[in-house]
């Protein structure tokens, strides 16, 4: 598959808490790394997001068991966790949006309240890769909605990873039924 210049890396979250030693670690997070890195300069647009998190956020919970569907506090802003994984390459002139800053909303697409679309769409992209952590949350909720807004999209399949296997797999059946694609990093010319 040929990347071009209407084509778009979208990286979702590749953040310290979401990595082993995190407050929230997706299982083998850390491992979305080494494929991101690899593709990334073959495109000419790259966008990151990140959790963005006041202390106060309505996502967190309190333990043990967050049944509620809530989660322990994570990417709080301006805390290490919140960082990228320090062995992600983020370029300099990157597109970069934060998601969940305001406490009373969460948001789990990278699109959800930010200028992403916006951003894009100024570049004249078309076609978005997604990749990043984690695929059954925010990922899918990222890939589903570019499809949405317009923009073919594919997932880069061995570069996310989910928080439960089960939830990956509906994560996967729910984007191939959304038309959103999923390829291997390493099918990109």
């Amino acid at each position: 598959m040929r990347i071009t210049e209407t084509d778009a890396l979208i990286v979702v979250d590749v953040q310290n808490d979401f990595c082993t030693g995190g407050a929230l670690p997706v299982p083998q997070g850390e491992a979305v790394v080494g494929p991101i890195n690899r593709v990334m300069g073959k495109f000419e647009h790259v966008a990151f997001s990140r959790d963005w998190h006041p202390s106060d956020h309505c996502s967190f919970g309190f333990p043990p068991e967050y049944r509620d569907g809530s989660w322990p506090a994570h990417c709080v802003q301006d805390t290490p966790g919140a960082e990228f994984h320090g062995d992600l390459r983020v370029p300099l002139d990157a597109i970069f949006v934060e998601k969940g800053a305001n406490s009373g909303i969460e948001a789990y697409s990278a699109f959800h309240d930010t200028p992403l679309y916006d951003q894009l769409r100024r570049h004249e992209i078309t076609r978005v890769f997604v990749a990043g952590l984690a695929l059954d949350f925010c990922v899918k909720a990222t890939a589903l909605d570019a499809k949405r807004l317009g923009f073919e999209t594919c997932l880069l399949a061995d570069a996310t990873r989910p928080v439960t296997p089960e939830g990956g797999d509906a994560a996967l059946g729910e984007l191939a039924a959304a038309g959103v694609a999923a390829v291997r990093t390493d099918a990109l010319s």
